[in-house]
């Protein structure tokens, strides 16, 4: 079970990547009942804890999230083994993906 403390420092690290996705994401970690919000709407990057309404939820472990954010794993792979599932706009979630994959 990934430390979700972590979790948010990493994403906060690549904040000025997700800063291009526009858009809010929610991930529900399956694991350990808690949910981050991920708001890029406006271009700036604002990472909380909080259920709050999102353009796509990821549901998934904090293993796997952490996996995916320091691209251990790949999204596609994530979601094609039920690792991931999303709820929303599969766009978002698409976009996401595409953003975490960069180096």
């Amino acid at each position: 079970m990934a430390d979700v403390s972590a979790l948010i420092e990493a994403m906060r690290e690549r904040s000025d990547t997700l800063s291009a996705l526009g858009y809010k994401v929610r991930f529900d970690l399956t694991d350990q009942n808690i949910s981050l919000l991920l708001d890029a709407a406006d271009g700036k990057v604002c990472l909380e804890q909080s259920t709050g309404d999102a353009d796509a939820v990821l549901k998934l472990s904090s293993d796997t999230l952490d996996k995916l954010v320091s691209g251990r794993l790949g999204a596609m792979l994530a979601f094609s083994t039920g690792r991931l599932k999303v709820e929303g706009s599969r766009g978002v979630a698409l976009k996401l993906a595409s953003l975490l994959g960069d180096e």
